[in-house]
């Protein structure tokens, strides 16, 4: 199962929308960003930038990851749908989400 810890922000919502598409199994952990929550030292230990989203993969011995595009890679590739195994089609995939993460 994956803990994602995240909140109602547009970033926040991309991990939970690949974890619903992709059909994983996921626990969301709601942080409070007004009581910024992401700052406390129990958050920093899992992503220590201290910014949502995140995730621990209990599957995969607790291996955390964060930042939104670095989710949305993992999964992807976790479950080996949604990028192209293919040199172009992947580079255009990948091109999308840089786009998208920056614009």
């Amino acid at each position: 199962m994956i803990s994602l810890y995240s909140a109602a922000t547009p970033n926040g919502h991309k991990a939970s929308i690949a974890l619903e598409e992709l059909g994983l199994p996921y626990k969301l952990h709601s942080i409070d960003l007004s009581a910024k929550e992401q700052k406390d030292s129990w958050f920093l230990a899992i992503n220590p930038n201290g910014r949502i989203p995140a995730i621990i993969d209990r599957e995969e011995d607790g291996f955390t990851v964060f930042e939104s595009g670095a989710i949305l890679m993992y999964l992807a590739e976790k479950t080996g749908q949604l990028m192209p195994t293919d040199i172009k089609g992947r580079s255009r995939v990948i091109q999308w989400l840089m786009f998208q993460m920056g614009a």
